[in-house]
């Protein structure tokens, strides 16, 4: 099965769905189940412009017990993010440098 869609704003681009099964490929290749994610679209804001719809966004992905939520201008900004978030998985963590602060102590906590 596939990823469950949703839309209050009618629909998804035609090239997103083309892409969506490579993106659930890449989800299968890194262990995660397409059809426990659904993500929802809809507008982020209200018109601006008179006479116009909302420039942006709000995407909403649901997947087990947690959620995200990110605004982007079209459709397939939002699925190479999506992408990447899955692709980000398996990498791992970068030891994180030390705060200044923390620098800054152990530098005067040092034996002159």
């Amino acid at each position: 099965m596939s990823i469950i869609l949703q839309s209050t704003v009618g629909g998804f681009s035609a090239q997103f769905i083309r892409k969506l099964p490579l993106v659930e490929q890449a989800m299968r290749e890194h262990g995660l189940e397409p059809s426990e994610f659904v993500i929802s679209k809809d507008y982020a804001g209200t018109a601006t412009i008179p006479l116009m719809g909302p420039f942006f966004y709000s995407y909403s992905v649901f997947f087990g017990e947690e959620s995200f939520t990110v605004t982007e201008p079209n459709d397939m900004v939002f699925l190479d993010y999506f992408l990447k978030r899955v692709l980000a998985v398996d990498e791992p963590e970068l030891p994180r440098r030390p705060g200044l602060m923390a620098r800054l102590f152990g530098w005067m906590s040092q034996a002159v």
